[in-house]
């Protein structure tokens, strides 16, 4: 007679650890689903910087908010730096004066409008909130860009595109 475990006794035990392993894995996952969502990171509301320091003829980036913000009419405005097409970071082209998808080649004026491009509205924005003069982006449910066509800010190319001089 042997003094070990028999193999059944052996697959016995090891199906039972095994279901145990997964009950603890499912349980564990579980509960870090149930824990409320962290509100400091993107995806929440984030504080930003001083309203009366958002720039009114240029775009300022907020890489924690993955936002942009400018001001158009006195109004603050905070977009999101995705690309509505195939969400693309779109960067802001100093020269040009616009937001200049580098996949694509969608174009969007400071208000985010758009201008050009497969893109099928224009930028996205967040919602924002002014608090004692700090702007809070709240990150987590961006508005629907506005319809082509519509393009309420007036400012002309200011230069050369961006794209144009990257590729030559």
């Amino acid at each position: 007679m042997s003094n070990g475990i028999g193999r059944r006794e052996f697959l016995s035990r090891a199906w039972k650890w095994g279901a145990a392993l997964i009950g603890v894995a499912g349980g564990w996952t579980t509960w870090d689903i149930l824990q409320p969502r962290v509100t400091g990171g993107f995806g929440g509301v984030i504080k930003t910087k001083a309203a009366d320091t958002v720039p009114d003829t240029n775009v300022e980036s907020i890489r924690a908010a993955r936002t942009y913000l400018t001001k158009i009419d006195g109004q603050v405005v905070a977009l999101s730096e995705k690309c509505p097409h195939l969400g693309c970071r779109v960067p802001w082209c100093d020269s040009s004066g616009q937001f200049e998808c580098p996949c694509h080649g969608s174009v969007f004026n400071r208000a985010g409008e758009y201008r050009a491009g497969p893109a099928p509205r224009g930028m996205d924005r967040y919602e924002f909130e002014t608090i004692d003069g700090i702007v809070y982006v709240d990150t987590g449910a961006p508005v629907s860009g506005p319809a082509i066509g519509v393009e309420t800010l007036n400012e002309p190319v200011r230069g050369p595109s961006c794209e144009d001089s990257s590729h030559g």
